[in-house]
C-alpha cells in the first residue's frame, strides 16, 4: 500500500511538472503505457442530488441527498471535498491521468471548483450552463473567472433554446474571453438519474442539432468546441459539421447506444470515419463516468482501445486521442 502511495504522489508531482514525455508515462508498475485523459465525467455531488430533487416529494429536507442516493443504490457522495479525494484516488487506481469533472446541473459549479481547487493537476473542471436562465455574462464571468472552470457544457434540448439564440453568442463570447471551451450536448438526450427517479424528461431532440451549432461555431474559430457521444445519434450532421468547423472537436463517451439508429454501424466503423473526417487531433476520449461504487468505467476504455487497435490507428494517433489532444487544450498553469 505505501509503494502505490509513493507512486501515485510521484506519478501526480510528474503531472504537475509537466516532465513525463506523452506516450512514455510509466504505470505504477513502471512498465510504460499509453497516457490516459477522460474528457467527460460527471462530478455528481451531493449538491447536484439536492438541486435534483428540489421541489420533488418523498425525500426530506435534511440529508435530502444521503436519501436521494440511497433511492439510487450510489454511495453518499459527501462532501464536494471528500468526492474530489475519491475520484483521485479511483484515477489513481486507475492510471489516469487527468479527466474533465462536470458540474451536472445549473448552479452547481462550486462543488466542482473546490474538486479542482484541491487537486488541480487531474482535474479540469467544466459546468452545464443554462443561457436561457438569463444574465449570462454575470454568470460566466463569475464561473469562468473567479471559479476557474474551463468548460461550458450547453444542453440546448433540456432547457428549451436554439442554438443560434444571442444568448449562446455571448456564451462563445466569455469562452473566447476566459480561453475556455464550449461543449454542446445535441441529438438523443436521456438522463440516466432521471430516469431512476421518476423525474420528467420533456427534452425537446429538435433543438441540439450540429448544423445549427456549426453555425455558431463557424464565427468564432478560436473557441474549440466539444460534442460529445459523436453526435449521440445525430452522426451524420456530427461529422459534416466538424468537416465544416475546425474547431469542432468529437468525444468519444459512453457506450454510444445510440449507433442503433443506424443499423449495422459499429464502434469501429464510427471511429474510422471520425478520424476520417475530423482527423485524431480532435478526437478526445471519454468514458461519462459518474457515480460510485461502479466509479470509472474501464470496460467503455478497453472497448474503445480495441476498436482504435482494430482500425489500424498507430501508436501516435492513439495517444493524441487518450490524452494528447485533452493536455493541448487543457494544458496545466492557466
Amino acid at each position: 500500500m505505501q509503494n502505490l502511495r509513493d507512486a501515485s504522489e510521484r506519478f501526480e508531482q510528474s503531472i504537475a511538472n509537466q516532465s513525463v514525455r506523452i506516450g512514455d508515462e510509466p504505470d505504477y508498475d513502471g512498465v510504460f503505457a499509453m497516457r490516459i485523459s477522460d474528457a467527460h465525467c460527471h462530478f455528481f455531488s451531493s449538491r447536484f442530488l439536492e438541486l435534483l430533487t428540489a421541489g420533488q416529494d418523498g425525500f426530506p429536507d435534511a440529508g435530502r441527498s444521503t436519501a436521494v442516493s440511497h433511492r439510487l443504490g450510489w454511495d453518499d457522495p459527501g462532501t464536494a471535498d471528500a468526492l474530489a479525494d475519491r475520484w483521485r484516488a479511483e484515477l489513481d487506481a486507475q492510471q489516469v491521468s487527468r479527466a474533465a469533472i462536470i458540474a451536472s446541473i445549473p448552479g452547481d459549479e462550486v462543488s466542482v471548483a473546490t474538486a479542482v481547487a484541491r487537486h488541480p493537476t487531474r482535474f479540469v473542471g467544466f459546468f452545464m450552463f443554462n443561457p436561457a436562465a438569463g444574465d449570462v455574462s454575470t454568470r460566466l464571468s463569475r464561473a469562468l473567472g473567479e471559479q476557474r472552470l474551463r468548460g461550458v457544457c450547453l444542453f440546448p434540448a433540456m432547457h428549451g433554446y436554439r442554438l443560434d439564440d444571442e444568448r449562446v453568442r455571448e456564451v462563445f463570447a466569455a469562452a473566447l474571453e476566459y480561453k475556455a471551451v464550449v461543449f454542446v450536448h445535441c441529438g438523443v438526450l436521456t438522463v440516466g438519474v432521471r430516469k431512476k427517479l421518476g423525474l420528467p424528461s420533456p427534452f425537446d431532440l429538435r433543438l441540439g442539432d450540429p448544423l445549427a451549432l456549426a453555425a455558431v461555431a463557424s464565427r468564432f474559430p478560436a473557441v474549440p468546441v466539444i460534442v460529445p457521444h459523436f453526435g449521440a445519434g445525430m452522426w451524420r450532421e456530427a461529422l459534416m459539421a466538424a468537416d465544416q468547423c475546425g474547431n469542432i472537436h468529437l468525444d468519444t463517451s459512453s457506450s454510444n447506444g445510440w449507433m442503433k439508429y443506424d443499423p449495422g454501424l459499429t464502434l469501429e466503423d464510427v471511429f474510422r470515419r471520425a478520424v476520417a473526417v475530423a482527423g485524431p487531433d480532435r478526437i478526445l476520449f471519454g468514458t461519462d463516468s459518474s457515480f460510485f461504487p461502479r466509479g470509472w468505467q474501464q470496460p467503455i476504455f478497453a472497448a474503445q482501445e480495441s476498436a482504435l487497435r482494430a482500425i489500424g490507428a498507430s501508436d501516435e494517433d492513439r495517444q493524441k486521442i487518450l490524452s494528447g489532444n485533452f493536455d493541448r487544450l487543457f494544458s496545466l498553469g492557466i
